[in-house]
């Protein structure tokens, strides 16, 4: 069983590319946690995986709140545990799946298998990130579709210590200060609002948004305290009519769409 999240369709895309690889059923962590659905039984061979975007140096917030409510049952015939983790990013992870594991020790489990892949930037609410170049997107799906394979591969043989992360040049500064104040302080949807004159009131905001967190036409946010900035809603729009305060009007969109393309 495979575990995901994901905003822009980036870590979707790779989730969907390994599962089929290696045999896994798939589940959208949003979807479970609408089902209050957290409790799970291990299958004979199966393994547990989980797949997510890294969201200021740290597994997202909703990544983390299933998590602390999961249950893993295991059958007479299962194989001792297995677990992986890969996590995505626009240019590093930081210590990521050092956090991670703390988590998933509370639950009696270990990711000994971890991965990290670089993918098309995202985030744009900081004055110093913007999407990338079309140029830069292109080669950095073309990388992971390379890595795809031998990661499938390390997991079907079930090979610990396979650790590919991109850690940065400061990873604890990373994760445990800039991390911090940014996952505690700045994640919030207060600043999220539509140009009224330019939606085309066609609900695509609050057909991705993961958290029910959007509702109305001209959409509004409702501010149920869920909100992951994971900017689904911004790129999705089709005609840049969600904006995240005054610093997203003049920045690009990119999303990772189903036929496995870049916007």
């Amino acid at each position: 069983m495979i575990f995901y999240f994901s905003g822009t369709g980036n870590t979707r895309w790779i989730a969907r590319q390994l599962a089929e690889a290696i045999g896994e059923t798939l589940f959208y962590i949003p979807d479970l946690i609408r089902e209050s659905r957290y409790e799970f039984t291990l299958d004979v061979s199966e393994r547990i995986g989980f797949c997510f975007p890294t969201h200021g140096w740290q597994p997202p917030k909703i990544v983390r709140d299933f998590i602390k409510k999961l249950t893993i049952r295991y059958s007479l015939k299962s194989p001792d545990l297995y677990c992986w983790a890969l996590t995505t990013c626009g240019d590093n992870i930081g210590e990521t799946m050092t956090i991670l594991n703390k988590d998933l020790r509370k639950k009696g489990m270990k990711a000994e298998t971890l991965f990290s892949i670089i993918m098309p930037e995202s985030f744009v609410c900081l004055p110093f990130m913007k999407t990338d170049t079309k140029e830069c997107e292109a080669k950095k799906i073309a990388n992971a579709r390379r890595q795809l394979n031998n990661i499938a591969n390390i997991i079907k043989d079930r090979k610990t210590g396979s650790n590919k992360l991109i850690k940065g040049a400061t990873p604890y500064l990373y994760s445990y200060v800039l991390g911090s104040f940014f996952n505690e302080l700045m994640v919030s949807d207060k600043k999220f609002y539509v140009e009224k004159d330019i939606c085309i009131q066609c609900g695509k905001c609050i057909s991705v948004c993961p958290v029910e967190n959007i509702k109305g036409l001209p959409p509004v946010w409702v501010h149920n305290k869920r909100c992951t900035l994971c900017l689904a809603c911004y790129h999705h729009c089709p005609v840049h009519a969600i904006n995240y305060g005054k610093i997203t009007r003049k920045r690009g969109q990119y999303f990772f769409n189903r036929r496995g393309d870049q916007r």
